[in-house]
């Protein structure tokens, strides 16, 4: 990859590199176990004109998204997010009943759900059937295609153009970035809204988050990126602040250049601020993270050894995307983790990529009773130590890798 895909300057820093692995979600069935599986390199640049953090992309979104193993309904805290989201951009909005709303990348309708019982008139576009399937069942119309400019003029033609898009955890997944945003200029309607939520760059190199980096995340964003991005096609940002969801993610609220309804808050100026002065603007910041990943790998790998040889059992919680990128660039299989619990019946019964760890039930814990459950998601670690309360009737604790090793009773 010599140029970045924004801005077209040359890349020549690297930000982490995690040798090769498989694709995050490409969970293998128990026939795939006997053949090969296609490696990637899984290298992170970042662009020293625009500072988009960014991968190569060595599988296209075709690739990736059409057949997907992430369902967003599995996660009871995701499912508030979103509740709590639609009733504040409701408001934000002034939406009525009837009013558009678009989501791209609307999964199996977890969000959009909740502007449908609102009365309002939704539209999905997801590009991965098997999901957008499950999204149809709840009564969310779903247009099952990629989203970009050619797309995006198709649905305008189509109308009407929505009051509010929502463009939630899918900015990172394109590849065609610019393609994209034009999109969203060209559907929006005049006077709109459009509200975009991305695993924020700043929490990322802050704590270390390595692990947010796999395949299908093409690009990380700070405030400052995503205002100049959103700029190169008519857009602007009108507010933006950090949410906790992710582990740390970014919402930015912009609307057309030309709408001189939304004047820019404080806010936007203040975080783009906080990130200059962090270093996300300096090179030289993004240097140190690739020390912190090989920390945090030595570290789980001394641990899980160390609980091999004392005879303890370890299962992995959650066959997260960012928890394959963590065993994979570690090097655990099941020499070291007996198996692997989620709640998603769509990756039961199936094996981690590269590990080959196999996906169970997550009653399958009380039947192995393990000594330590590894929690792959640490973004949900509350969440998922509530549900998985019961460990500790027979002495089990909880660990978590990222930031830093950490063990809880």
């Amino acid at each position: 990859m010599s140029a970045c895909r924004l801005c077209d300057a040359p890349l020549t820093q690297v930000v982490a590199d995690l040798g090769a692995t498989p694709l995050a979600n490409s969970y293998l069935s128990p026939e795939q176990l006997h053949e090969v599986e296609p490696y990637y390199p899984l290298l992170a640049l970042v662009c020293g004109t625009c500072f988009l953090v960014q991968l190569e992309a060595f599988a296209t979104p075709h690739d990736i998204f059409s057949d997907y193993a992430y369902f967003s309904s599995y996660s009871a805290s995701l499912l508030e997010h979103s509740r709590a989201f639609v009733e504040m951009m409701t408001a934000r909005v002034g939406l009525g009943r009837g009013d558009r709303v678009v989501e791209i990348a609307s999964n199996d309708g977890y969000l959009l759900q909740y502007f449908a019982a609102g009365g309002l008139d939704v539209l999905g576009v997801e590009p991965a059937a098997n999901v957008a399937r499950e999204a149809v069942k709840k009564g969310i119309p779903t247009d099952v295609r990629f989203f970009g400019s050619e797309t995006a003029r198709a649905l305008a033609a189509e109308g009407p153009r929505p009051r509010l898009i929502v463009a939630n955890n899918v900015l990172a997944h394109t590849p065609y970035l610019n393609d994209f945003i034009a999109g969203l200029h060209l559907l929006l309607a005049p006077g709109g809204t459009l509200s975009i939520e991305v695993h924020h760059l700043l929490s990322l190199m802050r704590n270390h988050q390595f692990d947010t980096i796999y395949h299908e995340h093409f690009q990380y964003f700070s405030l400052g990126t995503a205002r100049d991005a959103l700029a190169r096609h008519g857009l602007k940002v009108v507010d933006a602040e950090v949410i906790p969801t992710q582990g740390g993610s970014l919402r930015v609220i912009a609307c057309h250049a030309d709408d001189n309804s939304q004047s820019e808050s404080p806010r936007v100026e203040a975080l783009v601020t906080e990130e200059r002065d962090a270093g996300l603007r300096d090179l030289g910041r993004y240097s140190a993270l690739g020390e912190n990943l090989r920390r945090i790998k030595l570290d789980l790998l001394d641990f899980l050894v160390a609980a091999r040889k004392a005879g303890k059992t370890v299962v992995c919680y959650g066959a997260a995307a960012k928890g394959n990128t963590l065993l994979n660039y570690c090097g655990i299989d099941r020499d070291l983790v007996v198996a692997a619990v989620d709640t998603n019946p769509h990756k039961q019964g199936l094996f981690l990529p590269g590990s080959r760890v196999p996906i169970y039930h997550p009653d399958r814990v009380a039947a192995i009773k393990p000594d330590y459950l590894l929690l792959l998601p640490w973004n949900l670690r509350e969440e998922i130590m509530g549900q998985m309360a019961h460990i500790r009737d027979w002495g089990g604790r909880f660990v978590v890798a990222v930031p830093e090793l950490q063990v809880f009773s």
